[in-house]
């Protein structure tokens, strides 16, 4: 339905765990992330779905802040893939290194849809070697490479802001953001530095990640940055 998505530019997600909230999106985001492990009934919302914006499908893992458990996590992912309305899959890098991911990888290659390969760190940021391997693994093996971290202070937002204009001139599509209080600011600022996917609920009460803006909001700083 919606053709590919390269993520060559940034890109606004709306996060929405009901696809029937996706009209309330459509004036300031590019495309809709639709958390399907927040959902009851993901397959279902997908296949009914006929909205006007793109989906990036994700379920994500306990073990990275998500609700979703057990083998059948993966199987659904893959089908999601193959849903007309979706462009791209977001799938954990840990998952991808195992093996465990092989088939949403090779669904989402047949299908002709981008892949998010993510990495989540709800502790802490870490070193900013250890940010360039996790972001250039998971960009070599997706589309995008994802890397979400908590900071503490303006200098772990510092370090996740050098490491993303490092791996984006070095020829990776990256998305990067700092999760929590003191990282609200990196949503907005990381575009200018090479970051390609923003994450944003329509409305605060809908965050389903620590510090998120409303998506106005988010959409409103990136244009006037």
């Amino acid at each position: 339905m919606h053709g590919s998505l390269s993520f060559d530019s940034f890109v606004l997600a709306a996060s929405l765990s009901d696809l029937s909230l996706a009209p309330d999106a459509r004036e300031h985001a590019d495309l809709v992330e639709f958390r399907m492990d927040l959902a009851s009934e993901p397959l279902s919302a997908l296949r009914a779905y006929g909205g006007d914006l793109p989906v990036l499908a994700t379920n994500r893992a306990e073990r990275e802040g998500g609700a979703a458990a057990g083998e059948s996590r993966l199987d659904a992912l893959v089908r999601a893939a193959r849903e007309p309305a979706v462009v791209a899959v977001d799938v954990e890098l840990s998952a991808v290194e195992t093996g465990d991911a092989d088939g949403v990888l090779a669904a989402a290659d047949e299908a002709g849809v981008a892949t998010v390969v993510s990495a989540h760190d709800f502790e802490g940021t870490p070193s900013r070697d250890r940010m360039r391997e996790t972001l250039a693994a998971a960009a070599d093996r997706g589309t995008v490479g994802k890397l979400a971290v908590t900071a503490a202070d303006a200098g772990d937002v510092l370090d996740l802001l050098a490491v993303t204009r490092e791996r984006t001139r070095a020829g990776d599509r990256v998305a990067t953001t700092a999760m929590g209080e003191p990282g609200r600011h990196a949503r907005a600022v990381a575009p200018l530095y090479g970051s390609r996917i923003g994450y944003a609920p329509p409305a605060a009460a809908g965050a389903t990640a620590p510090g998120q803006y409303d998506l106005a909001t988010l959409a409103g700083l990136v244009e006037t940055l």
